[in-house]
């Protein structure tokens, strides 16, 4: 069976530690898209990671973890995740590459870098980590893929010279830089070809094999619904989709093998970068809340950044699960909020006058105004419950307030940072 693990909202919603939980129960875990922009903070028996190429499934003997072809792989940054992770006493993963996968390379990161410059107050709120150029060159077909670092050299080279010529026509007039030099660009592609040629492998053909043998697959996206290129706050988005839809491009599987969506859902709300926030909250209050969330305050687990915070948006976290294509919702740090009297949840958005209960493009989501509803805290520490029941009558209402206004059932609910601070409520 395959599962796919996706977010509901800016992403930073807890799927690693959801992927990591349920990876007990699989035997391969695929990435499917984005990149080393974001990361995914998992805590077990090993200890504290934050993993951002890697899947979240690298920390079990009897699983098979995948980079899938949608993934922008830098591969540099590939070896050293999997030596750091090593290095803190997890056994050597079994990690397979996809022969399709495109490369992300050092100029990548360099005009990203140039590009926010450039934008200056107008920027995207990048992690500079080469998400946007790297895209920008795979469908513009001018990317490397894996599959060409073993093939004809003198090929790859002629695509090095005409990579390298349309660069430099930037890198000298836009953004006035040094050029690239084709010799040091072919060189850095055979270093990568030695480095990732342990891992490569028809990936699509190994998970069509897995797939008929009845293995359980799960497929791990990066950020969330609303950072979608296409149904996301766009332009505040990021490069490849984050749907589950896209797991079966981003894998090579066939779109009806996934039976199962489930979309993890924060108990309150946070992102990162620049974009339409509509429950956002500032100054003290934001503070409060940012220092006692996620699992040692809410700060992004690739950059560092301060997330900003916001209360629950049911409007946004709505949409995020039907344009998922949910079928369970995970709902994450709910212990987080155990010190507040009462519990605001925008479950209205006032457009020009006008509630609606619609998650709308960007430019009206941009003059949204949060329309509230409070409900009673229940002011103590939950963590350590494993029953649903036993949970305090206030702390169920909420879970079930939010259940009702996303439409789909919350089966599991996350009470602490552990792997085992999960109630399982299906």
């Amino acid at each position: 069976m395959v599962r796919a693990i996706v977010g509901a909202n800016w992403g930073d919603e807890g799927k690693g530690k959801i992927t990591d939980m349920l990876a007990k129960e699989s035997d391969i875990i695929v990435r499917f898209q984005g990149g080393s922009n974001a990361g995914h903070t998992i805590i077990n028996n090993y200890g504290k990671f934050a993993l951002h190429l890697l899947p979240s499934g690298v920390f079990y003997h009897h699983t098979t973890s995948i980079i899938g072809n949608g993934v922008a792989l830098n591969i540099p940054f590939l070896i050293r995740e999997l030596n750091d992770v090593t290095s803190q006493g997890v056994p050597a993963p079994k990690i397979l590459v996809s022969d399709r996968a495109q490369i992300m390379m050092p100029y990548h990161i360099l005009f990203d870098t140039y590009e926010e410059a450039r934008l200056a107050g107008k920027s995207f709120g990048s992690t500079k980590s080469g998400i946007a150029p790297f895209y920008s060159d795979k469908f513009a077909k001018i990317g490397f893929q894996v599959s060409e670092l073993f093939g004809d050299e003198k090929m790859l080279m002629d695509k090095v010279l005409n990579v390298c010529t349309l660069k430099n026509v930037m890198l000298e007039h836009l953004y006035h830089q040094p050029l690239l030099d084709p010799g040091e660009v072919f060189s850095t592609l055979m270093e990568y070809k030695e480095m990732v040629a342990p891992y490569v492998c028809d990936v699509s053909k190994y998970l069509y094999d897995a797939i008929k043998e009845g293995k359980n697959i799960l497929l791990e996206g990066q950020l969330g619904s609303l950072k979608d290129p296409d149904h996301g706050i766009y332009p505040m988005v990021t490069s490849s989709s984050t749907l589950a839809a896209y797991g079966a491009i981003g894998a090579g599987i066939a779109p009806y093998e996934i039976k199962n969506i489930t979309t993890v859902v924060k108990a309150y709300s946070s992102a990162v970068g620049a974009g339409a926030f509509v429950s956002e909250i500032f100054g003290e209050e934001a503070d409060e809340l940012r220092r006692r969330g996620g699992d040692g305050g809410e700060f992004g687990a690739t950059t560092g950044r301060p997330r900003r915070m916001g209360w629950f948006d049911a409007v946004a976290s709505r949409y995020g699960c039907r344009i998922q294509g949910a079928t369970e919702a995970a709902l994450t740090v709910l212990d987080v909020l155990g010190y507040l009297d009462e519990l605001p949840v925008c479950v209205g958005y006032e457009i020009d006058g006008k509630v609606t209960k619609d998650f709308p493009t960007t430019a009206y989501l941009e003059k949204a105004k949060p329309v509230y509803k409070k409900l009673p805290g229940w002011k103590c520490d939950i963590r350590g419950i494993k029953k649903y029941e036993e949970l305090p009558e206030n702390c169920q209402k909420y879970i079930e307030t939010i259940e009702e206004e996303l439409g789909v059932p919350v089966t599991m609910v996350s009470n602490g940072p552990g792997r085992d601070d999960i109630i399982m409520r299906k």
